[in-house]
């Protein structure tokens, strides 16, 4: 019974964005299939969480399913467009393992002993002002940078400059304000660790 959840709709919703990460980077450099590719799987990414909620299809590997297909997207994007920008993918992936690791599917909601300004980013699942800030830092800066270097936005979406630049600022104050939070979320897994370990000492 439990291989079902593979064939929830919602993990078939995530096969499919897979499929198209795959396109798109085998088509980096042809914005005309990259650029499709990937916002189509960045729109999937919300219809899968509908899909669950409306189906009765939520599950844990689906919740965990989610995150890795969206750290890889964002992970292809950022290596490919910065030499530095492993770093921010390595980042994300250390996040995902502190916060499935300790929290599990349910880790957008366990956020009630932080610090205000965390909880102001998180509260109700990141649908806040400042957690749609934050998100829009994660997942659309690295898009908006792309469509930048590789003149999407100018010759194809004919944005003025002085917007892609105001596009990059406010998306950069996001991505930083979603920095922060990463960086609380690791700094609360090396105490828990350490908390741990210090138990099992003292038992010893």
């Amino acid at each position: 019974m439990a291989s079902e959840v593979f064939l929830y709709v919602p993990n078939i919703i995530g096969y499919i964005r897979i499929l198209l990460l795959l396109i798109g980077w085998w088509c980096f450099n042809c914005p005309p299939i990259f650029v499709p590719c990937y916002v189509i799987s960045i729109i999937l990414d919300g219809l899968d969480g509908y899909a669950a909620r409306r189906l009765n299809q939520i599950s844990e590997f689906g919740a965990w399913l989610d995150v890795v297909i969206d750290n890889l997207g964002r992970g292809m994007l950022w290596s490919a467009l910065f030499e530095w920008g492993y770093f921010v993918s390595a980042l994300e992936w250390c996040v995902f393992v502190c916060t499935h690791s300790c929290m599990g599917a349910e880790w957008k909601s366990r956020f009630g002993c932080s610090p205000w300004w965390i909880q102001r980013v998180t509260a109700n699942g990141f649908k806040s002002p400042l957690g749609v800030l934050c998100i829009s830092g994660l997942h659309v800066l690295p898009v908006w940078l792309y469509g930048y270097q590789k003149g999407v936005l100018t010759e194809v979406l004919f944005v003025p400059f002085t917007l892609q630049c105001c596009g990059i600022a406010i998306l950069t104050v996001g991505r930083l304000l979603c920095f922060a939070v990463e960086v609380w979320c690791l700094g609360m897994h090396i105490k828990f660790l350490t908390r741990t370990d210090q138990k099992t000492k003292e038992k010893d």
